[in-house]
């Protein structure tokens, strides 16, 4: 069992690590620019990952459904669903990106940050809606390949995608003295330039296996509609980032640009700790597919195991308990998107909001200047958000009401 997590773990921990890189990468970057430039990329950023958030079901999705294929035995429908869901993303994507880009400026000013900080949040944020079709296209086709139980592919082109991502910002940036606009820019590219190595991979799989192309109605429907639970447990999740950044923006333009590296730094560990989630989902998937019960129970107990003692070990590096939290929530939030109980974690997610609002519009409404007030947010945001999650994601995995089993 633990060769089995560890073989898609690992790697899975390198993909899932390159787009906070992305991030880091960026800020660092940006913030030899100044103090409003890195606000800016607070607000840009804040804005895209929850757009981009609230797409991850285009992945979360796929994986578990290629997963129960896989484990029935039938690799062609596998294959084929993983098809339907990269068919689906593009949709998504290009719609997006084209309301995003008209909508910009708007999504940039609504945080009420000062002039300079929104113009540069705006120039960012519409540049970077070029490269949505792209992340939501890498979404479903790492969903594709986490379902076939496959981990490494996605960190290679992770990998070479961050590689090509720095040395494309540090020339736009510095070499052709775009500033932000640079840094967009270059992150832009360096995604279609993984959706294009992405391409190649999926073709041959579909060669192999003898699965169509061409996308079906019957898999693009279902495809959304088991999506939509995970959209609104999404849309929870990315309510209470927002919050967060609201709030910090709030408190001032040197607390937003130091939570621009905290909350940089907390997605780092935080998608470190996910890659035993990827692990989780895949493995359920299959089990479930095989109608393997026993095998599932035993990859709940052992990712979780695992969980604890990553989350420990993060939690040590960086001093705090949140990552002890973090551990098993994101291990019991992939274990629940794995056997497709998307339904309960709509509804717990919209719950866990709700008890964490209270707390952040007491940090809102006292307003504390300086390092007090941004600790007192983000301690709200680690211990009674997550640890609202915690304690809702474990009761549910306590039961057995989502072992279901079969391709389906």
């Amino acid at each position: 069992m633990d060769r089995e997590i560890l073989r898609l773990a690992v790697p899975a921990l390198g993909a899932l690590i390159a787009e906070p890189l992305f991030l880091l990468a960026d800020s660092a970057m940006v913030g030899h620019l100044g103090e409003a430039p890195l606000a800016g990329l607070a607000l840009a950023s804040a804005v895209l990952q929850t757009i981009i958030g609230l797409m991850v079901f285009l992945a979360y999705t796929t994986t578990p459904a290629v997963g129960r294929w896989r484990g029935a035995g039938d690799l062609r429908r596998a294959v084929s669903v993983g098809i339907d869901g990269l068919w689906l993303a593009l949709g998504l994507g290009v719609l997006l990106a084209a309301a995003g880009a008209l909508a910009a400026p708007l999504l940039a000013g609504a945080f009420g940050g000062d002039p300079a900080v929104t113009s540069a949040a705006t120039s960012y944020l519409t540049i970077s809606m070029a490269g949505l079709p792209a992340m939501l296209l890498v979404f479903a086709a790492t969903g594709l390949l986490r379902g076939l139980q496959d981990t490494r592919t996605p960190l290679f082109v992770a990998g070479i995608g961050f590689l090509v991502n720095i040395l494309l910002n540090f020339w736009f940036i510095y070499g052709l003295g775009l500033g932000i606009a640079g840094s967009a820019i270059g992150t832009v590219v360096a995604q279609w330039g993984m959706v294009a190595v992405y391409l190649v991979i999926v073709v041959r799989h579909a060669r192999r296996h003898g699965s169509p192309l061409r996308p079906h109605r019957s898999g693009l429907l279902t495809g959304a509609t088991s999506g939509a639970w995970l959209f609104v447990r999404t849309v929870s999740l990315r309510a209470a980032m927002l919050l967060v950044v609201y709030v910090a923006t709030s408190l001032g333009r040197s607390e937003l640009a130091a939570m621009q590296v905290a909350m940089t730094v907390f997605a780092t560990l935080a998608f470190a700790l996910d890659a035993l989630a990827i692990a989780a989902q895949a493995l359920v998937g299959n089990g479930l597919g095989a109608a393997d019960v026993p095998g599932v129970r035993a990859v709940l107990r052992r990712c979780l195991e695992w969980g604890v003692l990553c989350g420990a070990v993060l939690g040590l590096v960086v001093i705090a308990l949140s990552g002890v939290l973090g551990g098993v929530v994101f291990v019991l939030d992939g274990v629940l998107i794995g056997a497709g109980d998307a339904r309960y974690l709509a509804y717990t997610g919209l719950v866990n909001f709700a008890v964490f609002v209270p707390f952040a519009v007491a940090v809102l409404a006292w307003s504390p200047a300086g390092p007090v007030g941004l600790a007192l947010l983000m301690a709200a945001f680690a211990f009674v958000y997550l640890g609202a999650r915690a304690v809702t994601l474990s009761l549910r995995a306590r039961s057995s009401r989502w072992l279901i089993v079969g391709a389906r």
